[in-house]
């Protein structure tokens, strides 16, 4: 079946999300783990989670996506800051086995000059520290548009990490329409060229998630500027 949905806050809880998800005809959402430009998580309640798991399953609500924060960067130069992330990487890890079944999207990171080879090493060796054999979430790359010395600008590089993980089976992507539209992949006037590449190179199966948006930038810019569907360079 079909999962088509939206990000919505997570400021109410689960449950909140779940109603929401349902009142606008949505079967699936996304949310983000924590604030998005900071580390602190927001303490779990047990009732909310029992409550939304019930109200999902009668409602057909899920798979759902959680979000890792913006300020996550595995593969940073700094130390003190890839330590930051691997920690929040665990802590969200943890968290999401209380909803076993769904999906934790993350961006890789950005190398800061290391170059792509060290940060794909670096992403691959803290998500090999964090991904267990027995979880039960399934942790998403998401396409990345090329900023700056962001790491995943290419499915060969999303391919790279995917090859060196130590358990394949819990680890998928997430396809960012925006992102690989900046990257420089015409989902507009190509769309079956992209996905044929896309299914050579890192294979259909692994695609877990889209984000359906468009870009304020045209088609190659590397600058990550999403805009409302139909109003950007996509149409």
């Amino acid at each position: 079946m079909l999962r088509i949905g939206c990000h919505l806050s997570a400021s109410k809880g689960l449950l909140a999300m779940g109603r929401t998800a349902k009142k606008i005809g949505a079967n699936t959402f996304q949310f983000f783990t924590r604030n998005p430009r900071g580390g602190k998580a927001k303490k779990i309640d047990p009732e909310d989670v029992r409550a939304f798991l019930a109200f999902a399953e009668e409602n057909g609500v899920g798979p759902v996506v959680a979000h890792a924060p913006y300020t996550l960067n595995l593969c940073s130069a700094n130390e003190k800051t890839r330590a930051f992330a691997a920690g929040v990487l665990a802590d969200d890890l943890a968290r999401m086995e209380l909803l076993p079944g769904n999906f934790y999207n993350l961006h890789p990171g950005s190398s800061g000059g290391q170059g792509a080879e060290e940060g794909i090493r670096l992403i691959s060796a803290a998500l090999n520290a964090a991904v267990k054999p027995g979880q039960a979430t399934t942790v998403l790359l998401e396409t990345m548009a090329g900023k700056g010395t962001e790491v995943g600008r290419s499915f060969g590089e999303l391919r790279a990490i995917l090859d060196r993980a130590a358990c394949p089976e819990k680890m998928g992507v997430c396809l960012d329409t925006c992102h690989v539209f900046d990257a420089g992949y015409d989902v507009r006037d190509a769309l079956d060229a992209v996905l044929e590449e896309f299914d050579r190179v890192i294979g259909l199966g692994r695609l877990r998630a889209v984000h359906l948006n468009d870009s304020k930038n045209a088609l190659g810019s590397r600058k990550d500027r999403h805009e409302k569907i139909g109003a950007g360079h996509i149409g």
